[in-house]
């Protein structure tokens, strides 16, 4: 059994490669070369080549035929009409960007998408709503046009090693540097779907396992456990060892923060996994909390370049000074504001009557 994995070396591309080969596939990876990683393993056959047009997607893949081809790179669109008929099983790998609202909170009403979101909720229509979301709307549309057999997945924000905007850097730098504080957008109490490589890697390789219940349909995926920013820092926090203040800034504010702010609004992005749990028994691998332990070790060991290019992705200038004069602001806002309360607030008994005498019509309280 031959299978073709386009991409391959980014976040779960080894993990795919090594499902595959573990299954009794032999294992190609198409890719631009332009870096390798330790963890594909020898003897795997490298196809260097350009997977986001038409003319070198040709020259590079020819008449080939694969028995399943997992598309997570390039212009998949384009490489999926290229394997039109040359492949038993096309995997193509989108984004949940795809549901209407997801940049644009505002365009649905209420503002937001729906929590959770499911597989059926409207979708991008035009260009106008949002170009790069209709761009994968489309996309998912052109892999199950050529591929009506084809099975799509739609991956949330993925972390893990070699994560190209990893918002863990982030967080960790912060740590390194013993910074006594972090600041967080909407007190980081938004949620949004992550997915640990590993476990997104699970997801589409369930597929392979069981093609005939996959066909044709479009699956969310991401890990079963979601956390908000805040308990994402107090993980990290914890597995390096770090005690510091978490501070929230409001959402208007919070633009300094660069990679922490990748949310980008203060609506959550939750996506259902029912559909993925159902039709492939779809579970956790390894649980969300431990991932995001793993990952912050990686990148202990494999820091980014101070101001280097992944902290440009990231847009974070890690400005301690601007931080230090927000966080200033906020503890004296907080302040004036607690200042205005002239009275507190008492627990509240419970609202349903608890008689202590029978057959009585009214409790010690009245109710």
């Amino acid at each position: 059994m031959k299978a073709l994995v386009i991409g391959g070396t980014g976040p779960s591309g080894p993990f795919l490669v090594n499902g595959l080969m573990d299954r009794g596939y032999e294992v190609t990876i198409f890719h631009r070369g332009t870096h390798e990683i330790p963890e594909i393993p020898e003897g795997i056959e490298h196809i260097h080549g350009d997977p986001h047009f038409v003319e070198t997607i040709a020259q590079a893949l020819g008449n080939r035929t694969f028995d399943v081809v997992i598309a997570t790179y390039g212009r998949i669109r384009f490489i999926a009409e290229a394997l039109e008929g040359k492949t038993g099983h096309f995997i193509g790998i989108g984004g949940v960007p795809s549901y209407r609202g997801y940049f644009h909170p505002a365009i649905n009403f209420p503002p937001g998408l729906p929590t959770p979101t499911p597989e059926d909720a409207p979708l991008v229509a035009s260009e106008e709503e949002h170009r790069f979301s209709y761009l994968i709307k489309s996309t998912e549309d052109a892999v199950l046009h050529s591929h009506p057999s084809g099975t799509v997945f739609r991956y949330p924000y993925v972390y893990g090693p070699y994560q190209l905007v990893p918002r863990e850097w982030s967080i960790i730098r912060r740590i390194l540097d013993r910074r006594p504080f972090i600041l967080l957008p909407a007190s980081g109490m938004t949620l949004m779907t992550h997915g640990y490589a590993g476990n997104l890697a699970h997801a589409v390789l369930l597929s392979v396992d069981k093609p005939k219940v996959a066909a044709g349909q479009i699956y969310n995926c991401g890990d079963e456990e979601q956390f908000t920013l805040r308990q994402v820092v107090e993980i990290i926090s914890r597995e390096l060892n770090h005690d510091w203040e978490i501070l929230g800034l409001p959402d208007g504010a919070a633009a300094p923060l660069g990679g922490l702010t990748i949310q980008g609004t203060p609506h959550h992005r939750m996506m259902d996994l029912t559909k993925i749990k159902a039709d492939l028994g779809y579970r956790d691998p390894e649980p969300a909390a431990q991932a995001i332990a793993r990952s912050a070790r990686w990148y202990v060991q494999n820091q980014p370049e101070p101001g280097g290019e992944i902290e440009q992705r990231l847009q974070d200038k890690f400005d301690y000074a601007t931080e230090d004069k927000l966080a200033a602001i906020l503890r004296e806002s907080i302040q004036r504001m607690s200042a205005l309360s002239t009275s507190k607030l008492e627990p509240m008994p419970h609202p349903y009557a608890h008689p202590k005498e029978p057959n009585l019509q009214r409790d010690h309280r009245g109710r």
